[in-house]
């Protein structure tokens, strides 16, 4: 069972049709949570009002509201043939980092998030509330062997672009149209040895400041914004 927390992720997990078993609620004047509420009761959830104790232990911006669901329904690549857009996180460990590029990739139309079953930030409620509600949106597709999954990838007709911020290839000179799948690193080691090397192109985005380097989440967001851009904004 997972808990999601925030007005948003809930609002988004009833509306796209997770199953939800319980909710909290702490009673306030904002239409939102009114509405969260007739959502609630239209799908006959058993609403709990609480007050601001119930949420004292909860380390995150939970806005009074709570659910109690499903567990996330991880995918597989079994549909990979009506994919476009792809991005491979290789050992994302910070769940904040996993939410926000569930959120970008959602935005910039990719068609799904891979993540490998271990050594690996997994869905959990800091995701759901990162994500601001895309994880609903998109299909989160968890693999147990990232290199094995590239393989199949590549059969599939994609070409596959590591990010690498030593590589030789910056991003806007690279031919990222038609079907990419991107993967990015660990936020401290980067690509490990054997994803780097099944990569087709290894590519970097460009910097001019003192700092050589970037979050995983805001690097990711870039170069999806940039496949989208190469491809016309479809």
């Amino acid at each position: 069972m997972d808990k999601i927390y925030g007005r948003k992720p809930v609002i988004d997990a009833i509306d796209s049709g997770v199953k939800i078993y319980k909710a909290f609620v702490i009673k306030q004047n904002s239409k939102i949570v009114d509405e969260i509420i007739s959502k609630l009761n239209r799908a006959n959830v058993e609403i709990n009002f609480v007050d601001k104790r119930f949420f004292d232990k909860i380390d995150m911006n939970h806005q009074g509201v709570m659910v109690e669901a499903e567990s996330f329904q991880y995918k597989d690549l079994s549909d990979i043939s009506k994919y476009q857009r792809l991005i491979i996180l290789d050992q994302i460990e910070d769940p904040h980092n996993l939410g926000a590029i569930i959120r970008s990739a959602e935005s910039f139309g990719f068609d799904g998030v891979i993540i490998p079953e271990r050594r690996s930030a997994s869905v959990s409620p800091i995701v759901y509330k990162t994500s601001a509600g895309a994880i609903n949106n998109i299909n989160i597709i968890m693999v147990k062997n990232i290199n094995r999954a590239i393989e199949e990838i590549k059969e599939a007709g994609f070409w596959v672009y590591g990010l690498a911020g030593e590589a030789s290839s910056p991003i806007d000179q690279v031919d990222l149209k038609g079907k990419v799948c991107l993967i990015v690193g660990n936020e401290g080691k980067g690509l490990s040895r054997l994803v780097r090397e099944n990569c087709d192109i290894l590519i970097n985005i460009p910097m001019k400041g003192f700092v050589n380097s970037l979050n995983a989440s805001v690097a990711s967001a870039i170069a999806m914004y940039e496949v989208l851009r190469q491809n016309g904004f479809n």
